[in-house]
């Protein structure tokens, strides 16, 4: 990015409250990219650093401020497989310092993978502060365990190893894909620099948008 596009997140970020979650681009080798997603054209970004390879859970993108929640959209419009999150954040948003964000997936209502065995229904996966500036994976690991919830299975921790990440197997009927991040700390106008994601192929499997069929609970440990 250029310098005149930091300078200008950087302002929006500072006159506005609330920010949406950008999206993920995808690896290279990611085969299940829509046509208005964004695939990475190499990994030079990753190389010779330090990554953690998660898993990717299939829910509902949030955000949680200390006075505040929303899905990936900002307009916070109510839905009920919001409302277990929503009690949970009342009980810890004294915890999230003012201007932080805590973003992870909302796991309580079944997408197109079914949990049975949860550690929590909010899997956090960053922390951004008020510099919008996102948590080491170390700093973020000991913020989930101050809020008491979960987070992704790691599926490799180390330098990057393209061959050792395109190996990564798992069954595709229990995991929507993975996630790939540099563990250090990034400021936000460098995301798709430190993060990517590999997605299954046909990963979107209900027929019916699940925000408008009935909500069906994914199940706890």
């Amino acid at each position: 990015l250029t310098a005149f596009t930091k300078i200008t997140l950087d302002l929006f970020f500072m006159n506005s409250d609330k920010i949406k979650y950008p999206r993920t681009p995808h690896l290279p080798w990611s085969p299940g990219f829509t046509p208005d997603d964004q695939v990475k054209p190499n990994v030079d970004h990753f190389l010779n650093k330090q990554v953690i390879v998660t898993e990717k859970m299939d829910g509902e993108n949030t955000t949680l401020y200390s006075d505040y929640m929303h899905a990936r959209s900002v307009d916070g419009r109510h839905h009920p497989s919001r409302d277990y999150v929503k009690s949970w954040h009342s009980g810890i948003q004294h915890l999230i310092p003012e201007r932080w964000r805590v973003c992870g997936e909302n796991m309580f209502a079944q997408h197109s993978v079914i949990y049975h065995e949860l550690k929590h229904y909010f899997y956090l996966f960053s922390v951004w502060d008020e510099a919008n500036t996102c948590m080491s994976y170390e700093d973020t690991l000991v913020f989930a365990d101050e809020l008491g919830c979960a987070t992704p299975q790691v599926l490799y921790q180390g330098e990057f190893c393209e061959k050792a990440i395109r190996d990564i197997s798992f069954d595709e009927e229990l995991c929507e894909g993975y996630v790939v991040r540099n563990t250090e700390a990034f400021h936000f106008s460098e995301f798709s620099q430190n993060i990517a994601k590999f997605v299954r192929p046909n990963h979107v499997q209900t027929d019916t948008h699940w925000m408008h069929a009935q909500i069906k609970k994914n199940n706890l440990k």
